[in-house]
């Protein structure tokens, strides 16, 4: 019926259909609330002949009209600028009641309408945080809907992106992470709608998406450093805690090794280091009480040693010397205490130093007299005996320092005897002392020649004088006074240097 109206009827019925399809609008936009923005209507037949228009024609007859000649191919969707905006044009072939696969179409429908609507709902930016925006490509690269980010795009901005290439030439969606129109990272989604000649896009910066994600990660790495932070600090504590009675228990156990037993650590924790503690202070009680009764039968026993003297079962060869102070009774009788000190410090000392420093042994102070020996190794018997006679002379010419410190002390002055002897003489050892005490003959006669020296001078016994007598060195002086020993006549030798 549509292409065989005949051109002479054609204005006739256009004009009545156009009232019927008005109404047909009109009942429509009632139903659904909201004007479709429809501004022309043309249906038009397979000849070109407008059978249909809502605007005014201005050429009856379409046959070369492009988006006739598409529509009777296939259905697209295009659109047109305007002087304010734009508008959107929808093309689609018109097939009979009964049509069948591969039939040709009796006619095509062009419709135009306005896109406030798609606008308002494309440039709506809600939910679509600072940089989300939704937007439509044509088939030709270019902006059809406004931008959120440049005035004016539609039609004049070109989207040359990976999604519009996939659609255009592979016919296919795509969502991922790709530089946008303006050359900015951005995560976008595409719907391909090639068929009808465009795509839309829903787009939004990649920073943005990342934005809450590096949020949550410094959140949780800044919540993970308060935690580990103070798991340390727990930790250090308890740690503390727990090693600060250890260390006590371990710095009391060393003052227990070094001698010191009054240590107690008094930890009364009620654990394993607490029972420890209690029977380590416990031990060092016990090990307190028993040293205290091992120190008193020690004293016990070492007063019991003090008087007892233990002789050796070999007999030595010694040089035996003594120094005797002469009238010292009667000298020290009208000297205070202090005074008496002070007069046998100086003499006693002096004595004493030049001894050992002749490498002689000092043994004891019998009263006012001191009694010293050399030991004499066979192997250096002369050397000794010689070492002895030069000490023993060297105590003689001692005797004017003696004097000058004495008078320095306003102390009286006194003279002293020396003699020596040389013999065999046992050996006795005492607990509190670490110098051996000597005893027999030869002591005993060292003792009672003593008094046949001259002041300040030196006599020797007869064994003496017959083991040096070979020295050059000294004069010996055989004394006419016999002195009788319990064995036999024992003849005394005064000595002296050779000038």
């Amino acid at each position: 019926e549509l292409n065989q109206i005949s051109e002479d009827n054609l204005d006739k019925i256009r004009e009545t259909k156009r009232r019927d399809f008005l109404t047909q609008i009109q009942a429509f936009q009632t139903l659904v609330g909201f004007s479709i923005g429809f501004e022309d209507v043309k249906i038009i037949g397979a000849n070109g002949n407008v059978f249909f228009s809502l605007g005014k024609l201005t050429d009856n007859n379409f046959l070369q009209d492009p988006l006739f000649q598409k529509g009777l191919k296939k259905p697209i969707i295009d659109f047109e600028p305007t002087s304010t905006s734009k508008k959107m044009i929808v093309v689609s072939p018109i097939f009979a009641q009964d049509y069948k696969k591969n039939d040709e179409p009796i006619g095509v429908v062009i419709s135009r309408m306005r896109t406030d609507s798609l606008d308002n709902i494309l440039t709506d930016t809600s939910g679509l945080g600072k940089t989300g925006e939704v937007y439509i490509v044509s088939d030709g690269f270019l902006m059809l809907s406004e931008s959120r980010f440049i005035n004016n795009a539609i039609f004049k901005q070109k989207v040359d992106t990976i999604p519009v290439q996939k659609c255009f030439r592979e016919g296919e969606d795509f969502s991922g992470i790709y530089l946008d129109y303006r050359k900015v990272s951005i995560y976008g989604s595409s719907y391909c709608a090639n068929d009808l000649g465009f795509v839309l896009l829903a787009e939004i910066d990649e920073a943005e998406i990342t934005q809450p994600v590096l949020i949550l990660q410094n959140r949780i790495f800044q919540t993970g450093l308060v935690i580990t932070t103070i798991m340390i600090v727990v930790a250090f504590v308890i740690s503390k805690s727990m090693s600060r009675p250890l260390i006590k228990l371990k710095n009391a156990a060393n003052q227990v090794a070094s001698g010191d037993f009054n240590v107690r650590t008094n930890i009364t924790t009620k654990d394993e280091i607490g029972e420890l503690s209690q029977a380590f202070d416990l031990m060092t009680e016990k090990l307190q009480k028993s040293l205290i009764e091992i120190k008193e039968k020690e004293d016990v026993i070492k007063q019991q040693e003090d008087i007892l003297l233990q002789f050796s079962d070999h007999s030595e060869q010694y040089c035996v010397c003594m120094v005797d102070i002469m009238n010292s009774t009667k000298i020290t009788l009208n000297l205070s205490e202090s005074e008496t000190s002070e007069f046998y410090r100086i003499f006693l000392n002096s004595i004493a130093s030049t001894v050992r420093n002749f490498g002689g042994i000092v043994v004891k102070n019998i009263g006012d007299a001191l009694l010293f020996y050399f030991p004499v190794i066979h192997s250096e018997e002369e050397s000794t005996l010689k070492k002895c006679l030069d000490c023993c002379l060297a105590l003689g010419e001692l005797h004017e320092d003696i004097v000058k410190k004495l008078e320095k002390q306003k102390l009286p002055i006194f003279d002293y005897r020396i003699s020596s002897t040389y013999g065999i003489v046992r050996i006795a050892k005492t607990s509190t002392s670490s110098i051996n005490d000597i005893f027999g003959n030869t002591v005993n006669r060292c003792a009672k020649i003593n008094r046949l020296a001259p002041a300040n001078g030196l006599i020797i016994g007869e064994e003496f004088y017959n083991s040096a007598k070979i020295f050059d060195d000294y004069i010996f002086k055989k004394i006419d006074t016999k002195f009788i020993s319990p064995e036999s006549d024992y003849l005394v030798y005064y000595v002296s240097r050779k000038k």
